[in-house]
This record gives C-alpha cells, sequence and structure tokens, in this order.
C-alpha cells in the first residue's frame, strides 16, 4: 500500500475543489451565512437571501448537506415543516465564509476605484 498525499486544492483531481466550489459558491457563501444567524425553514431562507431561484437554493441545501455542512430536519406534521441549521463542521466553513463576505463588503469602494483606473487605461490604450 502507498502512502496517500495530503489533499493539495492545487492539483487538478483534488476532491477538496468540489468542496471549495460548494461551499463558495455564490448561493452558498448566502446559505451558510444565513445559517450562521439561526435556522430557516426554505421559504424563509430564500426570502432572507434574495434573489435565489426555488431550485437553486433547493439545489444548494441538497449539496451542503451531503458535504455535511447543513442539517435538514423535517418534522411529519401537516403540512410538512422542515427546518434547515448548520452541522459544527458547517458552523466552521460558515465563519470563515462570512469573513470573506465582510471583507467583500468593506472592499466594495477600494474595488470600484481599481475597476475605474482599469477601465480608463483601457479606454485610453485603445
Amino acid at each position: 500500500m502507498g502512502v496517500s498525499k495530503p489533499p493539495n486544492v492545487n492539483e487538478p483531481m483534488c476532491p477538496s475543489r468540489l468542496v471549495l466550489e460548494h461551499v463558495t459558491s455564490r448561493w452558498g457563501v448566502l446559505v451558510l451565512a444565513a445559517l450562521l444567524e439561526r435556522s430557516y425553514r426554505f421559504s424563509e431562507l430564500r426570502r432572507t437571501i434574495g434573489g435565489v431561484s426555488e431550485k437553486m437554493l433547493a439545489q444548494t441545501l441538497q449539496t451542503l448537506e451531503r458535504d455535511g455542512f447543513v442539517h435538514r430536519d423535517a418534522k411529519p406534521v401537516i403540512p410538512p415543516r422542515v427546518d434547515y441549521s448548520l452541522t459544527a463542521l458547517g458552523e466552521e466553513a460558515a465563519r470563515e465564509v462570512w469573513e470573506l463576505a465582510r471583507w467583500t463588503e468593506r472592499s466594495l469602494g477600494a474595488v470600484e476605484e481599481a475597476r475605474v483606473r482599469y477601465d480608463t487605461v483601457r479606454a485610453v490604450s485603445q
């Protein structure tokens, strides 16, 4: 038996790339960040996130549940009630991506200034 190498996200076939994609996807970040606050029912979560389709939210939740980040609690009541919350692993991931999201908000002005500079230089050189 050979010694297995530790995961390296820079390797093209590393399975960690797929996990990284799930956690940092457009909707993955927002779902994790929202669930960091509290558990949500599907419709509440959709309203909280805003702009996500029912299909994309369902897919994102299913993917994050499969990866072990989200817990789906379906209660056998009428009408059906399903609550979504973070697992311990999900809380850890959510804190990390939430920091990135907050940094993005804080840095938006600098990013917009950089875009204007870039566009100005590109316009002059063409």
